[in-house]
C-alpha cells in the first residue's frame, strides 16, 4: 500500500465533499480512490469515513486522525519545496484570518503593496471574529489582545496601542468638551459592547501613570460590538467613543475627530499574529510576516509623528 497516496486520498476525500469529487481532483478514477481508502482503514484497523448514498462524514477515529495527516502531508509538501527549488522565488496560497477591524484597517492598506512586491503569493483572507479562532487553519491569525494577553500560541507582537478617547467637532461645539474623567457622565457616550455583557461603569487609565484609574458610571447610547460602526456614528457627532491612537490619527489629522481627556486612555492593547504549532513555517508566511510588522509599525509612527494632538 502507498501510504501517502492513501493519506492524500483520504484528506481530499473530506476536502471535496466526496469520492467522485476527490478523483477528479486528484486525477484518478473513483475506484481508485475507494481502493486507497479502503486499504488505509485496513492498515489502521478502524473505519475512518461513514459513507451513505449521498454524502461522507468523518468517524470519531477520522476526525482526530485528519487532524494529524493534514500536518504529516503540508510538511512534507514544505520539505520537498524547500529541496526541490531552484530559486528565489516565492509563490503559493498564504492563507489569513483577521476580524473586521484589522482586516480592514491593518490587512486591506497592505495587499497593494505586498502584491506588486510578491506578485506570485496570492492572499485568501477570511474575516471573523470567532472566540477560539482556528489558529491551525491559518498561515497566520491577527488577533487583538490586551498587553497581559498570555495564551498558549505561537505569535508575534506587530503592535502595541492604547485605546484615547474622541469625538467629532460638532458634537463638541454641541455639547461642550469634557474637562475631567467624571464629565463623561452628561455626555453621549458611544461604547464597544464586552463579551461578557454590558457595564455602565467606564475605566479610564492614565496613560503616563499606571497607579491612576477610575470608575466612572455612564449610561451609553449606543453599543455596538462593531469597532467601525462606533467610529463612524462619532465622525457623524453622536457622542464620544474609543478607538485605537493607531485608527484614530488620520481623523484627528484631517480635523474630522477630536482627542479628548488626554492624557486619559481606556485600554492598553497589543496585536498579535498567531501561527500554527507547525515545525517548518513557509517562506511565503516569513516575508508577508516581516512586511506586515514593518509596514504597520512605519505607517502608524508616521501618521502619529505629524499627529500633533494624539
Amino acid at each position: 500500500m502507498d501510504r501517502l497516496a492513501s493519506m492524500r486520498a483520504f484528506q481530499k476525500v473530506i476536502d471535496e465533499g466526496g469520492f467522485a469529487a476527490a478523483a477528479r481532483a486528484l486525477d484518478m478514477s473513483p475506484a481508485v480512490v475507494t481502493r486507497l481508502v479502503a486499504d488505509l482503514e485496513d492498515h489502521l484497523g478502524t473505519r475512518l469515513l461513514h459513507r451513505t448514498t449521498r454524502r461522507v462524514s468523518l468517524t470519531d477515529a477520522g476526525e482526530s486522525y485528519l487532524d494529524r495527516v493534514r500536518v504529516i502531508l503540508q510538511e512534507l509538501d514544505e520539505a520537498h519545496a524547500l529541496v526541490s527549488s531552484k530559486t528565489s522565488e516565492l509563490a503559493g496560497v498564504l492563507r489569513l484570518l483577521a476580524p473586521p477591524v484589522l482586516a480592514t484597517h491593518v490587512l486591506a492598506p497592505l495587499v497593494s503593496g505586498f502584491r506588486q512586491k510578491y506578485p506570485k503569493i496570492l492572499l485568501d483572507i477570511d474575516v471573523d471574529s470567532p472566540r477560539e479562532p482556528p489558529i491551525e487553519d491559518y498561515d497566520i491569525t491577527l488577533m487583538g489582545a490586551q498587553t497581559s494577553f498570555d495564551a498558549n500560541v505561537i505569535a508575534r507582537k506587530v503592535l502595541s496601542s492604547v485605546t484615547v478617547l474622541l469625538a467629532s467637532p460638532t458634537y463638541l461645539k454641541r455639547r461642550g468638551t469634557p474637562a475631567r474623567p467624571e464629565d463623561l457622565a452628561q455626555h453621549d457616550c458611544l461604547r464597544i459592547k464586552p463579551a461578557a455583557g454590558r457595564s455602565n461603569r467606564w475605566r479610564l487609565l492614565h496613560e503616563t501613570d499606571e497607579a491612576r484609574a477610575v470608575d466612572i458610571e455612564v449610561q451609553p447610547v449606543l453599543w455596538a460590538n462593531h469597532t467601525d460602526t462606533l467610529l463612524h456614528a462619532a465622525l457623524d457627532g453622536a457622542g464620544i467613543t474609543a478607538t485605537t491612537i493607531e485608527l484614530a490619527a488620520p481623523f484627528i489629522q484631517n480635523g474630522d475627530l477630536v482627542r479628548v481627556l488626554n492624557p486619559w486612555i481606556t485600554d492598553r492593547l497589543t496585536m498579535y499574529a498567531a501561527l500554527p504549532s507547525r515545525k517548518f513555517m513557509p517562506r511565503r508566511t516569513e516575508v508577508f510576516l516581516d512586511y506586515l510588522i514593518e509596514q504597520t509599525r512605519a505607517r502608524v509612527e508616521s501618521a502619529l509623528a505629524t499627529c500633533s494632538t494624539c
